[in-house]
Formats: C-alpha cells, sequence, structure tokens
C-alpha cells in the first residue's frame, strides 16, 4: 500500500519546505498518510487512466485534472500543483480546484457504481442473456461489449445529443423505453446512494485496506481470476486478435 512505502521510504527524509504530491485523496481523506505540518501537500488528479493520461499527452493533448491543496506551508503550493498539471499535459484539457475530501468520495462512487463496477456488469448481464438466449457468443459480444467505447467516444466528442445524433432513431427511441426498464432509477440512485454512504463513512476504505493487508488479497484476486475466465473475455480475446490490429495491446493507444 502507498502508505506503507510513505511510512518507510518517504516520511524519514521529508525537510521542512518540502511538497507532497498525490494523484488521488484516498491516503489523505482516511488518514492513511499524514505529513507532517512544514510540507506542502497537493493533487493533481487526472480524470484518467495512467496509460491515458501518457498516450494523450504524446498526441498533443492532454486529460482533465483536479487540482487541491491541502497544506500550503510554503506559500507556493498551488503555484506548483498547477506547474505539475501543466506538465503533465493537464492545462491543455482543463483544471478544476476542488479537495482531498470531495475528490476521493466523488471518484470512488464514479469507479464503482457507473464507469467500472456498472459498466462492467451492465455488458456481462448483456452478453449472457443473449448467449442463454441461444444467440452466438459472438454476435453477444459485438452489441453488448465492442460498441461501448464508439458510444461513449461520441458521448466524450459532443454529449449525449452527439451520440443520438449518431446512432439510428431506432437506437434512440430504444433508449428512451428500454433503458429505464433496465435501470430502474429510483431503484437503482437508492443503491448507489447506499454505496456513496459506505464511501462516505470509510465503510469501504476499512474493506479495502484490509483487504491489502489480508496474505494475497484473496478476495481481489479470485474475483479477477472469475473476470478473467469468463466467456465474454476468451471470446472477446479472440475477435480482437482477429482484427486488423489484433497484435496491437499496446493499452497507450487505447483511446486511440
Amino acid at each position: 500500500m502507498p502508505a506503507d512505502v510513505y511510512k518507510k521510504d518517504i516520511a524519514p527524509h521529508l525537510e521542512e519546505g518540502n511538497a507532497l504530491a498525490f494523484a488521488h485523496g484516498f491516503n489523505i481523506r482516511y488518514k492513511q498518510i499524514v505529513p507532517p505540518a512544514g510540507v506542502d501537500v497537493f493533487m493533481a488528479a487526472p480524470k484518467g487512466p495512467g496509460h491515458t493520461v501518457r498516450s494523450t499527452y504524446v498526441s498533443g493533448k492532454g486529460v482533465p485534472c483536479l487540482v487541491a491543496v491541502e497544506q500550503n506551508a510554503t506559500g507556493r503550493a498551488y503555484e506548483i500543483a498547477l506547474a505539475y498539471i501543466a506538465g503533465i499535459g493537464g492545462a491543455r484539457a482543463g483544471v478544476m480546484e476542488t479537495t482531498f475530501h470531495d475528490e476521493t468520495e466523488t471518484d470512488l462512487f464514479g469507479e464503482q457504481t457507473v464507469l467500472c463496477g456498472g459498466v462492467v456488469d451492465l455488458m456481462r448481464c448483456g452478453f449472457e442473456v443473449l448467449v442463454e438466449a441461444g444467440y452466438e457468443p459472438e454476435n453477444a459480444y459485438f452489441e453488448c461489449i465492442h460498441e461501448m467505447k464508439l458510444i461513449i467516444d461520441l458521448i466524450n466528442k459532443g454529449g449525449v445529443a452527439a451520440m443520438n445524433y449518431s446512432i439510428s432513431d431506432t437506437a434512440e427511441f430504444g433508449e428512451y423505453v428500454s433503458g429505464p426498464r433496465v435501470i430502474p432509477h429510483e431503484e437503482t440512485k437508492a443503491r448507489m446512494r447506499a454505496v456513496l454512504s459506505d464511501i462516505q463513512d470509510g465503510t469501504f476504505a476499512g474493506r479495502w485496506i484490509a483487504e491489502n493487508k489480508s496474505c494475497g488479497r484473496t478476495f481481489f484476486n479470485s474475483k479477477r481470476d472469475q473476470l478473467a475466465k469468463h466467456q465474454m473475455e476468451i471470446v472477446g480475446e479472440e475477435l480482437r486478435r482477429n482484427m486488423i490490429w489484433g497484435g496491437d495491446k499496446d493499452l497507450d493507444t487505447a483511446s486511440n
């Protein structure tokens, strides 16, 4: 865990006037790291995976960043944070000021309910329903998984309206009549609020910290192994291998 690295390799060497930079607020928010009073503490949090930060920087663009200052011992913490963000290309896309507290809670919430937990389970359920109904797994993969990136790219470019403009009217009509059937708004929001509550009161953080302190991350690794054996992963790997760019496994190009 980063907190262990901090205690062993960083804290003993900190001097007054140094700066501690964070890419995520977790360790400050949940007090896994408690910096001394004489150092700057700032956050430069790109809103995307590390691979994407690098690939968009190289392409001349950038990933939007959040900036926060927890301690400003030198009076220059904010200036240093903005310089750091400019250095990784974030200022090309945009910088928004926040706090360690808010970045941590909203980031964890987005990951768990929508971006990772929500999207992966939604794709998996759609894939399984089609396969169980007798459709070819390859069809199910294309319709429920492969096209996800194409749809999200359109939303990133011009919002949901741009995506709806680009798809067929049939698909857009289906969005309106079937989306709420699959994800009933009030029920889903109630469950999301429960997830948010676990994040706010430290329940999730406690589980994750305990998981990392246990021998071998038993639950985490078992879930990862289960996912690797899922039919959607096996079929997807085969389909991607047969595409003309199938040899490209460089994650830096995933957003290109």
